[in-house]
């Protein structure tokens, strides 16, 4: 562990002296002075959606991060850096969720914008479980109305960017605002739709607290916050006893987490004479494939609350 430590820091000093080599290649265009369409990154799927949407014809927007990648898991490429020291302005969760990806994007502040979409969001609102050791689960996306938030610092980051253009991305993010709230609506009434006392889901790792808390259904995980945390034995066994006891009728695969787990909990219950069922996949840390209606924030949503309630029901 040590030794892992050692090396994620070592990466994070070799990619700061490789961007400050760039240096020469980073866009010339003045804060405020616009001569084309801004560069910009983001790292997740959810973030590119809200930034893709408030940029609208004024940004080029790219994602580190497409259909099924891992963000805990992440690690910067030599076209990462490209894109990094290339780009005008980052957005990235924040939150830890990126991992050492997050140290870097705090210590380029100075050099160009890099904003973390979370980090208006009040605190009182994030969850922090125990084995987070003092820091907050990064899945805020779950609860629309959080993610709401994001939408908002996202409108705030272009405007204070490109103030001549501030109306426009600040209506933007207005009008996507309304559909998350409606959304937001949507999703209650429908996992309402499960009988209280079968609204349980289980899931690979434990990225689905928000959405737990916010739409009333009580969320059991075989990993932890992070995928890089291994579940033992003990805790699977300890999962098959409350999904039999519960008689659990399913359980959800994740897009970005390998299967394995789930798999062993769905025989494990076999072996107790209890029939469990892989209700679907649901997608967690990451958006579906571009140009299907998962790859959107919307549609993944949409996409996991049918799934849910389809095999709870």
């Amino acid at each position: 562990m040590q030794m892992s430590r050692y090396l994620s820091a070592l990466a994070a000093v070799l990619f700061l002296g490789a961007l400050a080599g760039c240096g020469a290649q980073q866009p010339a265009a003045v804060k405020g002075e616009r001569t084309g369409k801004i560069k910009v990154l983001s790292t997740t799927g959810m973030i590119f959606d809200i930034v893709r949407y408030v940029g609208g014809e004024q940004a080029e927007v790219e994602a580190l991060m497409g259909a099924g990648v891992d963000p805990h898991l992440y690690k910067a490429n030599e076209s990462d850096i490209r894109k990094m020291a290339g780009a005008e302005i980052i957005f990235y969760n924040g939150l830890n969720l990126e991992g050492k990806m997050g140290e870097i994007f705090e210590r380029m502040k100075g050099k160009k914008p890099t904003i973390p979409v979370s980090e208006k969001i009040d605190h009182k609102l994030l969850r922090q479980p125990p084995e987070m050791e003092g820091h907050h689960d990064p899945h805020v996306w779950f609860d629309v109305t959080l993610w709401s938030t994001a939408l908002a610092r996202v409108g705030e980051g272009f405007a204070e960017f490109d103030p001549k253009n501030r109306e426009i991305y600040l209506a933007r993010a207005t009008e996507y605002a309304k559909q998350f709230a409606e959304l937001h609506a949507w999703c209650k009434t429908e996992i309402a739709t499960i009988p209280k006392e079968q609204r349980v889901m289980v899931t690979a790792h434990d990225a689905f607290g928000y959405f737990g808390r916010a739409y009333d259904i009580e969320v059991k995980a075989i990993q932890g916050i992070s995928t890089e945390s291994e579940a033992s034995l003990k805790e699977i066994n300890g999962l098959i006893d409350v999904i039999v006891q519960r008689k659990v009728k399913a359980v959800f695969v994740e897009s970005s987490v390998p299967r394995k787990n789930i798999e062993a909990l769905v025989e494990g219950c076999k072996a107790r004479g209890h029939g469990l069922k892989i209700g679907g996949e649901l997608f967690s840390d990451a958006l579906g494939e571009t140009g299907s209606p998962e790859g959107t924030y919307i549609g993944m949503v949409k996409h996991n609350v049918t799934t849910i309630v389809n095999a709870l029901k």
